[in-house]
């Protein structure tokens, strides 16, 4: 039997072309292109500008299952999908999100793909990459920095202390910071007040980077952050501190789209990175709008399942962008169904076709769920060498009993040529103007009526609950223009329910909403619901312990 190769060992045997080649290939001259190294770079506002005449491709998203620590690989299945589209001789882009540094030494890894489906530079891109995140990280804490320092030089915007809204952020999980008092140290050092980090991932920041239209619409929605109110309870804004400028300036890079290749040097879109759980999910809308202008087809993924990043892609960013999607994609493996019908991680690899039929009920409630907003679905079995041909055939059944079908991949063991099946599905599909979109709430519903009509349609739950200050402050921010915002929901990926044990497809739920946050620059209202953090933690044995250098100075353990 061949020797299976580690994605690292993959990664590094690349083929990489110049970026200036791979840019060329979508129409992107050099001058258009600002070089990071040889193998990435970012593409000039000016050349995103001219192409804005062109006519747009097809839109497809990749989405997936509930996670589970059997893995599903939507990331791959997404790259091998845009490898599968060009090798049958439809121009693709793939775009992806970038990588935060706190799963990456916790206990996520990286995320660029696996197998033969992957986006290159895998560790640049886990890591530092351009710079986006640090650009992100900095800009939202000159904020923090600004309202600070006017409060100590007393403080004519008469900001209530008690009432800022800013947190600070940084790109790492850290428990320790959730919760901190600042300004301790005596009068020279501020007025002591409750504050607090957030991951740079569930920034408002990261959110009005990857929602914004360009600079211009960028220092809009910056100037537009409500920082804190005063003792009227009437709203400060960043503009009001004159913040909004210099935050611009900081995100004046960040805002360009970064370009670099798959394994088969195909080109990627990889910018932006907020979760899913705690954030809208989905990468710019800069980024997935100049590929649709680029492309036949454009392949996007929305992170973890699909009651989380596919219902944000769908509600929020198609909303806000004027998108349509064509086609969705559900990723899913035997080895998860098997988990989701309650078998242990060791015994995996053992047979075992009730479970898989069990399991499978999560999966129906996603192809359910895609098709409320009125776009087609198709499943994508990402295989495994484990996966036995009669529980292949199961979830094939089961598919087919819901109307769909499920094509099995193989894209991680031979790259496109693994998943040609499912790039022909999705081009039939595509082309067959099936795809009838609509978000699931119109604007003007009010705001807990639409937290309510997503737990029920797409949790199955049967209420969201909430304290009465929560409902008030709902309410007023209404009254005050901002009812007819989506919402983004923050909370466990791992069910439906708030409740991350809790596997399958549970129905008869509540869904608790601890907090309610106004982004009012990205365009949302985030409602925090059970006991999901905007700062993770770090695992008792974090990933940080196997990552270092080895002899030749190359990276181990990041992947």
């Amino acid at each position: 039997m061949a020797e299976v190769k580690s994605d690292i060992e993959i990664a590094r045997a690349a083929k990489k072309k110049q970026i200036q080649e791979i840019g060329a290939k979508i129409g992107i001259p050099t001058e258009h292109l600002l070089p990071y190294g040889h193998d990435k770079a970012k593409v000039s506002a000016e050349f995103i500008k001219s192409v804005k005449g062109n006519k747009d491709g097809k839109l497809i998203l990749v989405t997936a299952i509930n996670p589970t620590p059997a893995g599903e690989g939507k990331t791959t299945t997404t790259v091998g999908l845009g490898d599968g589209l060009n090798r049958i001789g439809k121009k693709a882009i793939v775009c992806i999100r970038e990588a935060s540094l706190g799963p990456n030494f916790g206990v996520k890894g990286g995320a660029a793909g696996g197998g033969y489906a992957q986006v290159v530079p895998m560790e640049d891109m886990n890591l530092h990459f351009t710079g986006d995140f640090h650009a992100i990280t900095t800009a939202h804490n000159l904020l923090s920095a600004l309202i600070d320092n006017h409060i100590y030089w007393g403080n004519e915007l008469g900001i209530d202390t008690r009432r800022v809204a800013w947190r600070r952020v940084m790109d790492m999980n850290d428990r320790a910071l959730r919760e901190i008092i600042c300004s301790l140290g005596g009068v020279a050092n501020g007025y002591p007040r409750e504050a607090g980090f957030d991951i740079t991932v569930a920034s408002e920041v990261m959110a009005i980077l990857c929602l914004a239209t360009d600079l211009k619409d960028l220092e809009k929605r910056l100037g537009d952050i409500i920082v804190a109110y005063r003792r009227d309870k009437s709203p400060v804004f960043a503009r009001d501190l004159k913040a909004d400028g210099a935050m611009a300036v900081l995100l004046k890079d960040a805002m360009q789209p970064n370009l670099v290749q798959t394994l088969e040097n195909n080109p990627a879109f990889v910018h932006g990175g907020p979760f899913a759980n705690i954030a809208h999910g989905c990468n710019s809308v800069v980024a997935t709008t100049t590929a649709l202008k680029l492309a036949d087809y454009v392949v996007t993924e929305a992170g973890f399942g699909a009651d989380l990043g596919a219902e944000k892609f769908f509600d929020i960013k198609c909303r806000k962008a004027g998108l349509k999607p064509s086609a969705a994609v559900i990723v899913a493996t035997v080895r998860a169904m098997k988990m989701n019908g309650g078998v242990k991680k060791e015994d995996l690899g053992k047979e075992n076709i009730e479970a898989v039929k069990k399991g499978c009920l999560n999966l129906g409630r996603h192809i359910e769920n895609v098709k409320q907003f009125g776009v087609p679905a198709v499943v994508a079995i990402n295989h495994f060498t484990t996966d036995t041909d009669t529980e292949i055939q199961a979830m094939k059944d089961f598919v087919k009993a819901q109307g769909a079908e499920a094509i099995l991949c193989k894209h991680w063991a031979q790259g496109s040529a693994g998943i040609e099946d499912l790039a022909r599905k999705v081009v039939e599909i595509a082309e067959s103007g099936a795809s009838q979109f609509s978000p699931l709430y119109p604007d003007e519903m009010p705001l807990f009526e639409k937290v309510n009509t997503i737990v029920k349609r797409i949790y199955r739950g049967d209420e969201a609950i909430a304290d009465k200050s929560v409902r008030d402050q709902l309410h007023a921010w209404e009254q005050a223009g901002y009812g007819n915002l989506p919402v983004c929901m923050a909370k466990t990926q791992y069910s439906f329910s708030t409740d991350p044990n809790l596997r399958g497809a549970p129905t008869g739920h509540t869904v608790p909403v601890r907090e309610v946050r106004l982004s009012a620059g990205a365009g949302f209202v985030v409602i925090i619901c059970g006991e999901v953090m905007t700062m993770p933690g770090l695992p008792s044995k974090p990933s940080s312990e196997k990552i270092f250098l080895n002899e030749a100075g190359q990276i181990e353990g990041l992947f």
